[in-house]
């Protein structure tokens, strides 16, 4: 491409500094280097000239396309190619050079007029005689380029015009042949698909290029994910659910002893003593479990049954979840106002005579809130259970779309977050409370089809009390191996967690109540109560108003001391698995220290 803009530029400025003269009168000028302009007939030559260019206006050059026949038999500039140019330089020697170009036709002869300063216009021939030196420059210079050889024109197909063959510098695709990575592109690789299968095969990308190679760090990574993780959470969860059945269990057994030395007290000596703080306390929670399952007794089950059961337009997963967001609510709630009900109680066993009236009132207030505020949780719990049971007596497989819909908007609700370890901790009672409400539901589960089931129902009952147990399970562990890997936590953080509850069941009070697991079982047990109380009621036989009393508190008092019986068994195997586990922390560190 240079040199076809070159010749282009050389041409014009030949052709249109001056002007073009006449192509019949071009033999008999002289150039102005070889003859001087002295004489007369010079003198004539020029006025004859200056006049023929005042009188005559060369019609403008046009390039004609490639085959069209010229008028005249004349032939364009824009048919012709240069056979040599020399790369003007910036010297002026160059420049000088550069103006000899000599072109050759088929059967024609162009004679190229060079225009000097002062408006001559030089013939070939003079040119041959005044370039001098600048000839011999660029026929040497036209032989030291192979690629500008001379160019043969090539008569058209019909006879007419001539066409000039294409120049190998300006055949732009056999240069890109040539030079493929000019531009500093890719070679192109062979698009043959077996060589490009070979390519990949023995050099291509693979797996092992496109990760990097891991090392012990990330394979004890791998480990924890996969079994310290899981196994650590689950011992944790398994010991805080113990623990809740502890607390379950003192509400069903101790706090009732407590009132009955308490009333026996007063009995016995006839004065009535102000009570201290845990009296008052045991007295508040004894009001609210009775109001509690008082409230839950006059619900019809069987319609909440058929209302829940008959939904269309919400599903029963949907309801599940519901009640579970409300159960988590009222169980921050109700932390709160169980609270401010001992606190209560403390100020109105300390206050003085003049402030008890206030102290009383302010006590009554806060048990009518805590009484409001755990029968509704009782009957979001007793909801919760009521839809438990009927996505298991459903044969349209809703007990699976439950478990599936819960479970994983629980791994969706949480792995994905950013949580610190101490919002782990949290996380992972939340979880312990959550196993200990499944289990009641499952015990409401039994109690219905213990009083309305007909046929052999305990196996079918078994499969999927232990599906939802399975599954339960599974996503607690996924969730939390998953929390940990994404937030690198490490596996002894739960053992951390576990040994933290292990002091809170020895009663070795920490400055960070926090750590502390907050179980109410108020609500489980009104749910877990009102669902006894009528296969408790299929037991008694008939017969008169007495004989049914003592069957009742023969039952109860049966039904006490079996609780009370396993009340201090786990109370005791917990006490002792959290000796032994706190003094063998105590001595791994002492070992890693």
């Amino acid at each position: 491409m240079p040199l076809r803009s070159a010749t282009r530029q050389l041409s014009f400025e030949l052709l249109g500094e001056g002007g073009l003269a006449a192509a019949d009168d071009a033999d008999d000028d002289l150039s102005p280097r070889s003859l001087p302009d002295t004489t007369s007939d010079g003198q004539r030559r020029r006025r004859r000239r200056s006049k023929r260019k005042r009188g005559l206006r060369s019609p403008p050059i046009e390039e004609e396309k490639e085959g069209t026949p010229r008028r005249g038999g004349v032939v364009g500039v824009s048919d012709l190619v240069s056979v040599s140019v020399v790369e003007r330089e910036s010297s002026d020697a160059e420049r000088s050079a550069a103006s000899c170009v000599t072109y050759v036709g088929v059967g024609v002869e162009l004679r190229q007029r060079s225009v000097s300063g002062s408006g001559r216009v030089v013939s070939r021939e003079d040119a041959t005689s005044s370039c001098g030196s600048s000839a011999r420059e660029s026929a040497a210079a036209a032989a030291a380029v192979p690629e500008a050889a001379p160019a043969a024109w090539r008569p058209e197909a019909n006879g007419g015009g001539k066409k000039l063959e294409k120049e190998d510098s300006l055949d732009w695709e056999r240069y890109m042949k040539e030079n493929g990575n000019v531009l500093g592109e890719v070679e192109r690789l062979d698009n043959s698909p077996f060589r490009y299968f070979l390519g990949e095969l023995y050099g291509g990308n693979s797996l092992r290029g496109t990760i990097s190679a891991g090392n012990d760090k990330k394979r004890q990574r791998v480990y924890n994910t996969m079994f310290h993780v899981p196994w650590r959470c689950e011992r944790l969860i398994v010991a805080g659910f113990f623990v809740c059945l502890d607390s379950f269990l003192s509400l069903l057994t101790i706090m009732p002893a407590r009132i009955a030395i308490t009333v026996w007290r007063v009995l016995k000596t006839r004065q009535f003593l102000r009570p201290n703080a845990a009296d008052l306390s045991d007295y508040g929670c004894f009001v609210v479990l009775a109001l509690g399952v008082a409230s839950l007794q006059m619900i019809d089950i069987s319609l909440i049954y058929h209302v829940i059961r008959g939904q269309g337009t919400i599903k029963l997963y949907v309801v599940y979840n519901v009640l579970e967001i409300f159960d988590k609510l009222c169980q921050s709630f109700g932390e709160d106002v169980l609270q401010v009900l001992f606190n209560s109680a403390e100020g109105l066993s300390t206050c003085s005579t003049d402030n008890a009236t206030f102290e009383l009132m302010r006590f009554i207030l806060d048990e009518a809130i805590a009484v409001l505020a755990f029968v509704v949780h009782s009957f979001v719990l007793l909801a919760q259970a009521i839809t438990l049971s009927t996505c298991i007596i459903a044969h349209n497989n809703a007990l699976l779309a439950l478990l599936v819909s819960n479970n994983f908007a629980e791994i969706k609700s949480n792995v994905f977050k950013r949580v610190s370890k101490e919002n782990l901790h949290n996380l992972v009672y939340y979880d312990i409370i959550e196993r200990f409400h499944i289990t009641s539901f499952l015990l409401f589960v039994l109690a219905q089809n213990i009083l309305e089931a007909e046929g052999p129902w305990f196996d079918s009952f078994l499969i999927n009390a232990s599906l939802v147990f399975m599954c339960e399970v599974l996503i607690d562990a996924i969730k939390h191996s998953f929390l940990a890997k994404f937030n690198e936590i490490k596996p002894v953080a739960y053992s951390e967690f576990l040994e933290d509850l292990c002091k809170q069941i020895l009663n070795d009070k920490t400055d960070d109540r926090q750590k502390d697991l907050t179980f109410i079982p108020l609500a489980p047990a009104c749910v877990v109560i009102r669902v006894l109380t009528p296969v408790y009621a299929t037991l008694l036989p008939a017969g008169p108003f007495i004989w049914r009393v003592f069957w009742i508190l023969l039952w109860s008092v049966l039904t006490y001391f079996m609780l009370a019986v396993f009340k201090i068994l786990v109370g005791l195997v917990l006490r002792c698995l959290a000796t032994w586990y706190v003094n063998l922390r105590l001595k791994n560190k002492q070992h890693v220290d």
